[in-house]
């Protein structure tokens, strides 16, 4: 037997002309049968959840397995009378981390059943939920009320692609703060900096990456007319939405390559600038080291010092050095 209730792990609604009603789990076999459009959240895919869906609603042995698993990438597998699709939205973690919230859908005549796929344990649940609330809130106050199951998948879509762009926008927001710190010279400590310009740029590659080839997935669908000839404006218009997020995401990234490659040619010139001062520096000190060796402790260590020896030494020495120096300076070396 199914749970159903808050935080259990199905959440049914029915979906009519007259509204959204939240039902029980075990009140699937009436509900199917009758009119209106089903919504089965299902919060974790365990073995009860499998086998009584599987049974009643006919699923796809491999989609089934594909719903126990993480999935890679993002998938579609159309069938004769059911569709399964996998997307992912992005969660920040830790130390600029990226992971990825997958989000299974079962698309059938009369019917969608929404899963919400294994993820890290260090990702907060919440992170999983954020489609389907930002979903069932647009049901619950009217300014959605879909007909068929591929509606409401595109409105899942939908909410998906507002997830991806506004993660995309926050990414932006530091993508300016790091420009403004690098044309500053402000960086602070440049390990840590570096982690923070690397960090963000593999979250703007992720985003990337997943609406590409979540573009790619709606780009499909659209070919084999998944959601019918009416719901052809739907999936164009979401493969629109995910190529045009790629899009943006990877103009961000070649800005960010570009604030790095500022950065790095401003590190690198300062690391040149002070090796050539240290190459000065040497060779202004090399003739002083070398003479000194030479007659210097025959000078200072014996019975007595010499004193006009030792003058005419470092006499010696700070015309060499001088001299040198003049010399480098004539080349703009310092």
């Amino acid at each position: 037997m199914l749970d159903s209730g808050d935080g259990e792990v199905v959440d049914v609604r029915l979906i009519t002309e007259n509204g959204v009603q939240r039902r029980k789990a075990d009140e699937l076999d009436t509900l199917l049968d009758g009119p209106g459009l089903l919504w089965i959240d299902v919060a974790h895919w365990d073995a009860d959840t499998e086998r009584v869906l599987e049974k009643r609603l006919g699923l796809h042995p491999r989609a089934v397995h594909d719903c126990a698993v993480r999935n890679p990438v993002p998938k579609v597998h159309v069938y004769p009378d059911q569709t399964f699709l996998v997307l992912h939205a992005p969660e920040r973690g830790a130390r600029g981390h990226v992971h990825y919230i997958e989000l299974d859908q079962f698309i059938g005549p009369n019917w969608l059943i929404t899963v919400h796929g294994p993820m890290n344990p260090v990702v907060p649940l919440d992170a999983a939920y954020v489609e389907t609330r930002a979903v069932a809130r647009r049901l619950e106050n009217g300014r959605l009320r879909p007909t068929r199951a591929c509606e409401l998948s595109a409105a899942l879509g939908s909410a998906l692609t507002g997830r991806l762009r506004e993660f995309l926008t926050e990414l932006t927001q530091e993508v300016w703060n790091l420009e403004r710190q690098v044309t500053a010279g402000h960086m602070g400590d440049p390990e840590v900096f570096l982690d923070e310009l690397f960090g963000v740029r593999h979250g703007l590659l992720a985003v990337r990456t997943m609406a590409a080839l979540s573009r790619e997935v709606y780009g499909r669908m659209c070919r084999l007319s998944v959601f019918g000839e009416a719901g052809a404006p739907q999936l164009d218009d979401l493969e629109d939405r995910f190529r045009r997020i790629a899009a943006m995401a990877d103009s961000q990234r070649e800005y960010l390559q570009g604030v790095i490659e500022f950065y790095q040619t401003r590190t690198g010139t300062k690391m040149t600038i002070a090796a050539e001062r240290l190459a000065v520096i040497a060779a202004v000190t090399l003739p002083i080291t070398a003479l000194s060796s030479v007659v210097g402790m025959n000078v200072i260590v014996n019975e007595q010092t010499r004193i006009g020896t030792l003058i005419a030494l470092l006499t010696i020495m700070l015309i060499m050095s001088g001299t040198l120096l003049a010399w480098a300076k004539r080349k703009g070396w310092w």
